[in-house]
């Protein structure tokens, strides 16, 4: 199930990523939102379990609009000496929710197990009609306040300059099949394509790796799963927050970046040696640190693409880049499935994982040096 998912999310990063250039980020992110509600609903309906997966893949297809959108967003709302620390602030929220909710999911199904409406139990169906009510009032709330900066009446004349301070682009429409003549565009997708498959098997196999390498029960590895969860927030923002401090001292984009991603990959090296550690906290704290190494590598890869983009179409980038990472992660499944099915470890994932982001920036820096922007509005390669 997890692998048709991930199929879906990477075809829905693809296509909605692209929508959301043509139509807009406002309209488009709605929209994305809407589906997304609609399917998560849906799940209260499902009486078998064809019809449960068949929900998650319509979930999945409507998920795939928010990186796309988030990070034009923080394209649209801040210069690029902020945008890595924006980014690593809003994607520290999926670690949280990723903790919480499993905290709060058994108390909130115990509590609508007492619920009636209309002489039926709501029970676990009403946890999914709620998370749609929750994505109607969000929309709505996001559709009232979002415009672009420009638009927005309470954004005062220096903040706006604040915002537009670097150099202007022009609106040209730059035609998607374009974006796969440039460096650029496969600098950000190989390096997604290298890194994001671990971070999947950080969070669906961490659980199996603790079970099967310590012998611990869901209420026995709940501790060490939080324990990435929450390093995990701290490196996605901290991860923002250091290359955007490198660019303040008056360090050019290129060198900011690839330093501070640098060290993100080399602390993520250590997390080969959580495969021979005798003692599950040894291993949790190396997942941790190579979990929080990876999010704020996240916050700094994710802010290349309005790096090197213009904002009409990093919406369309990200969505490649995003597509290029769930196929990873779907690839690196397969590779785990053959490893448990012929009873192997899992020494070959971790030693991968630990050499994979320095090999992912060696190829990125070969692809763009320099890390210039690429110039879209001619048709030749940047």
């Amino acid at each position: 199930m997890q692998v048709g998912f991930n199929a879906a999310y990477a075809v829905s990063l693809l296509v909605v990523g692209r929508l959301i250039d043509v139509i807009g980020l406002r309209f488009g992110f709605a929209l994305a939102c809407a589906f997304w509600g609609l399917a998560s609903m849906s799940h209260s309906l499902a009486g078998t379990v064809a019809g449960f997966f068949i929900c998650r893949i319509l979930l999945a297809l409507g998920e795939g609009g928010n990186f796309p959108a988030a990070i034009k967003t923080t394209a649209e709302w801040f210069p690029k000496r902020e945008r890595a620390l924006a980014t690593g602030i809003f994607n520290s929220g999926s670690n949280v929710g990723g903790l919480l909710v499993p905290l709060a999911l058994p108390p909130l199904v115990a509590w609508l197990n007492n619920v009636f409406l209309f002489g039926h139990k709501i029970g676990w169906r009403g946890a999914f009609l709620l998370t749609g009510l929750f994505d109607i009032v969000w929309i709505a709330a996001w559709l009232a306040i979002y415009k672009k900066p420009d638009q927005h009446p309470r954004v005062s004349p220096a903040e706006l300059a604040l915002i537009n301070s670097d150099p202007p682009e022009t609106t040209v429409k730059v035609p998607w099949a374009r974006l796969f003549r440039f460096r650029q565009t496969w600098a950000f997708v190989l390096g997604k394509f290298m890194t994001d498959c671990f971070w999947w098997f950080y969070l669906f196999g961490a659980p199996v790796f603790f079970h099967e390498r310590f012998g611990l029960d869901l209420k026995g590895r709940m501790g060490p799963v939080a324990t990435i969860y929450v390093l995990a927030s701290v490196g996605s923002i901290a991860g923002g927050w250091l290359s955007g401090n490198f660019l303040k001292r008056g360090w050019t984009t290129n060198k900011a970046r690839k330093t501070a991603m640098f060290i993100y990959a080399a602390l993520v090296f250590p997390v080969a040696f959580a495969t021979i550690s005798d003692n599950k906290w040894v291993a949790a704290a190396l997942i941790a640190l190579a979990g929080a190494a990876h999010q704020a590598w996240s916050a700094n890869i994710f802010s290349l693409a309005s790096d090197m983009f213009p904002r009409r179409v990093v919406a369309s980038v990200t969505g490649l880049g995003g597509m290029a990472g769930s196929v990873g992660g779907i690839l690196l499944f397969i590779v785990v499935g053959i490893l448990k099915d012929h009873h192997l470890s899992y020494v070959p994932i971790f030693l991968a994982a630990s050499v994979g982001y320095l090999a992912a920036l060696f190829f990125m820096h070969l692809l763009v040096p320099k890390l210039e922007q690429a110039n879209v509005d001619v048709n030749t390669t940047a």
